[in-house]
């Protein structure tokens, strides 16, 4: 395949020094690592829009908490009569009333670091303990064990408060200034999306005449009780209440989580399509380790992944990438890679796009956004880049600096600065 039509307007913005001859085919894919261990929480400090970053950062990302709110759910509940002669403990089978699933942004699960920091900030921020691991309330047992002291119409309940809300990625990207020079700064990048999460489940039982907190979880549960004067006979032995009408309507309609492994932030990307004409730039890059010889390059077997290797006369072009189909906004680039030696364009595999450390690899271009990826931009006068996938938002990097070493994607990025590359012109 050759690009159509290339453009020049980029060539400038881009091209750093001229480099030397291209890598190895790689062969022989291996198989992914085991996952990601369980991320840290995020750190006391929190990065802010228009903080300074540094040329490390390129290739990493973070959550940017936009909304929240938090409002009191009640997961379990039980109507139950309790009359003189039949006080004291006893142990209540509750129905399941509503689920809380914890989850960022569409995947109905919380994988990768992104996800947990994500909500390690909305903890921190509202100071609230919220779960920041993949978890459901209807795991949770529904018996509650309560000591009823006087005769009354109960309601027993498991609740908890659901936290809700929206985020934003920052990226580290350059930005103009307003004396006209540049810097780079954390902004906010095209990944977007909500989470749902919730505090620790809490039990009891109310009655109708107990004063309780507003806006409370037990005052939530009250308000499933009929506290009118029919529930103030206790004319019932201690025992089940049927659900009325009102607790029946008030029930949330449950959704089924959605199916599919698609990311969180981005638009859904299209089907496998024959190969789209390309505007390419005029110009072929190396994407170089900084300082350093190992470069990508594409595989020359279908089954295998996009690799570190050295420049070398048989190279064949493996190592030489265009961008095509450029666009630019708000100083971020979009752009789809070519590969120069195979004709195809880096993507990352449909069958795994939703998995931490997912490798990257080459297929057929096509008008799909797992074969697009945003560029972040060192300041006028480096070359030095990070790149995000558009779909899965996750940002290119390795596990550890090696000949053969897999290209893979990575949430958060790779804060030891292993997701910074160098757009070398060739």
């Amino acid at each position: 395949m050759h690009p159509t039509k290339p453009v020049s307007r980029m060539g400038s913005t881009l091209m750093a020094c001229a480099a030397s001859a291209a890598a190895v085919a790689a062969v022989g894919l291996t198989a992914l690592p085991a996952s990601a261990a369980p991320a840290k929480p995020a750190a006391a400090t929190q990065v802010r829009p228009g903080d300074a970053c540094t040329a490390a950062d390129l290739g990493t990302r973070h959550p940017h908490i936009k909304t929240t709110e938090v409002t009191p759910e009640i997961t379990h509940f039980k109507g139950w009569y309790v009359t003189e002669g039949s006080t004291g403990q006893q142990n209540v089978t509750t129905s399941t009333q509503t689920t809380v699933t914890v989850s960022v942004g569409l995947n109905g699960t919380v994988q990768g670091s992104f996800a947990v920091e994500t909500l390690a900030t909305v903890g921190a921020s509202l100071g609230l303990n919220v779960q920041v691991q993949y978890s459901s309330t209807s795991s949770a047992s529904n018996s509650v064990t309560w000591n009823f002291g006087r005769p009354g119409h109960y309601g027993v309940y498991k609740g908890t408060k659901k936290v809700t809300g929206t985020y934003a990625s920052l990226n580290c990207n350059r930005v103009r200034q307003g004396d006209g020079s540049w810097a780079l700064k954390w902004i906010e990048g095209p990944g977007s999306g909500g989470f749902t999460t919730y505090t620790t489940l809490e039990e009891g039982a109310v009655r109708c005449e107990d004063k309780v907190p507003v806006n409370s979880i037990m005052a939530k549960a009250q308000g499933l009780l009929d506290c009118g004067p029919a529930a103030a006979k206790a004319g019932h032995p201690a025992a089940a209440v049927a659900p009325t009408a009102k607790r029946t309507q008030d029930r949330p309609v449950q959704r089924p989580a959605p199916a599919g492994g698609t990311s969180a932030e981005q638009p859904k990307a299209t089907g496998p399509s024959a190969r789209a004409a390309l505007n390419c730039e005029p110009g072929a890059y190396r994407l170089d380790v900084p300082g350093k010889p190992l470069n990508w390059s594409a595989p020359l077997l279908a089954n295998d992944g996009i690799r570190l290797r050295e420049s070398t006369f048989f190279s064949a072009h493996l190592d030489n990438w265009r961008l095509c189909n450029v666009t630019e906004n708000n100083g971020v680039i979009e752009a789809s890679l070519w590969n120069w030696g195979n004709g195809g364009c880096a993507t990352v595999p449909a069958d795994i796009a939703n998995q931490e450390q997912a490798y990257l690899t080459t297929a057929t271009c096509g008008e799909d956004d797992l074969q697009r990826f945003h560029i972040y931009r060192d300041v006028p006068g480096s070359s030095k880049i990070g790149l995000q996938n558009k779909y899965t938002g996750s940002m290119m990097g390795y596990d550890r600096y090696a000949d053969g070493e897999l290209i893979r994607q990575y949430s958060s990025g790779r804060q030891d600065g292993t997701g910074t590359f160098t757009l070398t012109g060739v």
